[in-house]
């Protein structure tokens, strides 16, 4: 009994912080409980012990670390499908972005090739998730149907990089949407 509740508090646990990544750190942030909370009630009433609040908080905060891993790695991908594409640096990319540009206004007549690219990068994204294993068919499918809107959007769309509660540490150079 006991090890099927640490397992679904684990896969809970795990769960929440790869869909939120931050959420596995100990301090209390945007008014989110923190994990050591959660898991001490769960020791105090003897359900876990404090040995296995600790391996669940680890297990957590690696998986945080992997997401944010994985995550850097598709903002590269992204960033460099962009400066390729535009036959532009990173920094000045960035600098671009953070100056109020969309990347559409960045693109200027090659928006076009950089919706075409983008596509095939989120697709490419897409088509890995599904072989190893991280969504299914129909999962993928549903992704790829939107995919063209949401490049399109995202590449047309201003965004307020750097003010005060504007797409969270998102950067200023990324996509703002998880293509898997």
């Amino acid at each position: 009994m006991k090890k099927k509740v640490i397992a679904t508090v684990t896969a809970l646990v795990v769960g929440l912080t790869v869909s939120a990544t931050g959420v596995a750190s100990a301090d209390q942030r945007g008014g989110k409980q923190p994990i050591s909370s959660f898991l001490s009630g769960l020791v105090s009433n003897g359900t876990i012990t404090q040995s296995q609040a600790d391996a669940i908080t680890k297990a957590a905060e690696n998986a945080a670390a992997a997401a944010k891993t994985v995550m850097k790695e598709k903002y590269s991908a992204f960033n460099a499908v962009i400066t390729s594409t535009l036959g532009i640096t990173l920094d000045t990319l960035t600098t671009r972005l953070k100056a109020g540009e969309s990347l559409a206004t960045i693109a200027g007549d090659k928006k076009d090739a950089l919706i075409t690219a983008l596509i095939v990068e989120v697709n490419r994204q897409i088509d890995a998730a599904l072989a190893a294993g991280k969504i299914t068919t129909t999962q993928a499918s549903a992704k790829k149907a939107k995919t063209s809107e949401r490049v399109t959007n995202m590449v047309n769309k201003v965004r307020e990089i750097g003010k005060k509660g504007a797409g969270k540490g998102q950067r200023a150079s990324t996509i703002s949407f998880k293509a898997a």
